[in-house]
């Protein structure tokens, strides 16, 4: 990109507030805040305050670096309103700069006048803490606007109306650094002013102060918004072509795994005040990759994938209305393809209390689950358009023709991903709500996005996606996920491939018509076989080895065992001759199997337990 002057004295001025931000860090926690006493701007009335000592240096160096912002903020909209027009995104940006490089100032003086700072612990802190994270990520944002808008890029403008899905998506991933952000800020000030060696047994405890029992949601939170910021790059990457966009995007999930690499080495080396500077710094620069790919998706001229038409050759969809509205929204959500893995859900959640965990929540979870793999499915038809389109039995999809037009599909699948995590945080906990959204990002992102299109090992490594609902059911009913659950977990992982690829030998032609390499298709049927008897032999060693843990009874293990013979007959009998009735019988059996398995599981543990 080429830099004009005036974007690199932006970008200069960015730089400087991440250094007046880590410097902030630093005073906090120090705790060398009250150092000018309640003065404020001067330090204890004195106008040369630099030759005091501690706390009341850090403090007075901090308000003279902040104070700085100001003039290189009224610089900014000065060249801003000379070189560019009016109208210019870049003259917004600037004065939006400078209203917050005072309210900055003013927080700051808030903070000092009210004596909210070192050793208290009020809400009133946390509460102007929390607003000053979002001042500071405001106007860095309008920093890097700033920044990329007087770029010198002729093609770089930037329209903010009418960007539909792609507006929402980035609104909602603001929104997730913005709540991230806050959460760190409270923690970091938990942590700073009651000091624990064990977090999660010191939050368990209803007389911790409640800075300290909100602390353990902050990892939580950040794998929340990490699982979506990576659902969101994929779908914008999908929605906005651009090579932009993607460099972009791969720089958001980049920093924000650096983010959490620094986040969790805090946690392992208890926080140093250096540590804490650099996790500020990195949630701030991540907030800026954010603004920064927003703005390369708000360009004009950007194609938008959203927009585009029903190919010539896709059957043009009448509008839906009323109850065949319902139907083609539901049909979104692949019933038929979620019962199994909602039934694998629901039997761990026996499984995993020994007996029925309640009706309320049994439901709730049911709910929970449906919605969040639905809406995995439903995303999953938008970014496999061109594939379905090839496919003679998914030709016919909304999707394809655009009788339900993608944004409506997206807006469907989000809102089902939403509730979905809502409902089961709120009737179950935070852990199985994460399973969930887990499995969804795991599906679009690395199978469908990833590997779908590019391995015949696919099916592989994307069938993790469906091994998420028993640690779901699991998490629903104990808040834990012992190695217990995780065998339940992989007993799917290597049964997956057994499974798919049987189907994949059935609609080997649709596959090979839509480009989409499938074992068939690349490596032919023979080996195909080959390898869904090697994997009905995993399947069989993974599936006995919850037998060896304690609680886990023989009618598990029988049942295992007569399953299992099964599935390997059948396995075999296709290699013998290789056509569509065995592999259809094999298909239609492998369902069964993982059904039964499951059932069996749950009733093992209700008598083990009982």
């Amino acid at each position: 990109m080429k830099l004009s002057r005036f974007s690199k004295y932006a970008w200069l001025v960015l730089l400087y507030n991440l250094a007046v931000v880590a410097w902030g860090v630093y005073v906090r926690a120090s705790k060398s805040g009250d150092g000018c006493g309640s003065h404020w701007p001067l330090c204890d009335g004195d106008s040369t305050p630099l030759m005091g000592a501690g706390a009341k240096i850090v403090e007075m160096s901090h308000r003279i670096t902040t104070g700085l912002d100001g003039p290189l903020a009224i610089l900014l909209v000065g060249w801003a309103l000379k070189v560019f027009p009016k109208g210019h995104i870049a003259r917004k940006a600037s004065a939006t700069v400078l209203g917050f490089t005072l309210m900055e100032g003013l927080v700051g003086a808030a903070l000092v006048k009210f004596g909210l700072v070192t050793t208290n612990d009020s809400a009133a802190r946390a509460g102007v803490m929390a607003f000053h994270v979002v001042s500071t990520f405001l106007l860095l944002g309008a920093l890097s606007l700033a920044a990329l808008s007087g770029s010198g890029e002729a093609q770089f403008r930037v329209k903010l109306k009418g960007q539909g899905t792609v507006g929402w998506i980035l609104g909602m991933a603001a929104f997730g650094i913005i709540t991230l952000g806050v959460s760190g800020a409270v923690s970091a000030l938990g942590h700073q002013l009651h000091e624990t060696n064990d977090v999660l047994k010191a939050a368990l405890n209803p007389a911790t102060h409640w800075m300290v029992r909100l602390q353990p949601l902050h990892p939580f939170i950040a794998a929340s918004i990490g699982l979506y910021l990576m659902l969101a790059v994929g779908l914008l990457q999908h929605l906005r072509p651009d090579s932009r966009v993607k460099q972009a995007g791969r720089w958001v999930v980049g920093l924000f795994l650096g983010q959490l690499a620094v986040g969790a080495l805090n946690i392992w080396i208890k926080a140093p005040i250096g540590m804490q500077m650099a996790h500020l710094v990195f949630a701030d620069i991540n907030w800026i990759s954010v603004v920064v790919l927003g703005a390369y998706c708000f360009s004009e001229g950007i194609e938008r994938v959203e927009s585009r038409p029903p190919p010539a050759e896709a059957e043009r969809g009448a509008p839906l209305m009323g109850r065949e509205l319902i139907k083609a929204y539901v049909a979104l959500t692949k019933p038929r393809v979620i019962s199994l893995l909602l039934f694998t859900t629901l039997t761990s959640m026996v499984a995993a209390k020994g007996q029925w965990p309640g009706t309320f929540l049994f439901f709730a979870v049911a709910i929970g689950g449906y919605m969040s793999a639905g809406a995995a499915n439903a995303i999953n038809m938008v970014i496999d358009r061109d594939i379905d389109l090839a496919m003679k039995r998914t030709a016919k999809r909304p999707t394809v023709t655009q009788s339900i037009p993608s944004h409506h599909v997206l807006t469907f699948a989000f809102a089902l991903a939403g509730i979905s995590f809502a409902l089961l945080w709120g009737a179950a906990n935070l852990l199985s709500a994460v399973m969930a959204f887990s499995g969804l990002v795991f599906y679009v992102v690395v199978y469908t996005m990833l590997l779908k299109r590019r391995t015949w090992s696919n099916i592989v490594i994307g069938g993790a996606a469906g091994a998420f609902p028993p640690l779901v059911g699991w998490a629903a009913v104990t808040n834990d996920l012992p190695p217990l659950s995780l065998y339940l977990f992989a007993i799917i992982f290597v049964w997956t491939p057994v499974h798919f690829w049987a189907l994949a030998l059935l609609l080997k032609d649709d596959y090979a018509a839509a480009g989409v390499p499938m074992l068939p298709v690349v490596k032919g049927d023979r080996y195909t076989v080959v390898q869904i008897i090697i994997y009905g032999v995993i399947t069989l060693v993974v599936s006995l080895f919850p037998f060896l843990l304690p609680k886990v009874g023989w009618i598990y293990a029988g049942a295992a065992i007569v399953l299992n013979a099964i599935l390997l007959y059948l396995c075999v009998e296709l290699y013998r001759q290789v056509d569509r009735p065995r592999a259809s019988r094999l298909f239609h059996y492998s369902m069964i199997y993982l059904a039964l398995l499951f059932l069996m599981f749950a009733i093992d543990r209700a008598v083990v337990l009982s």
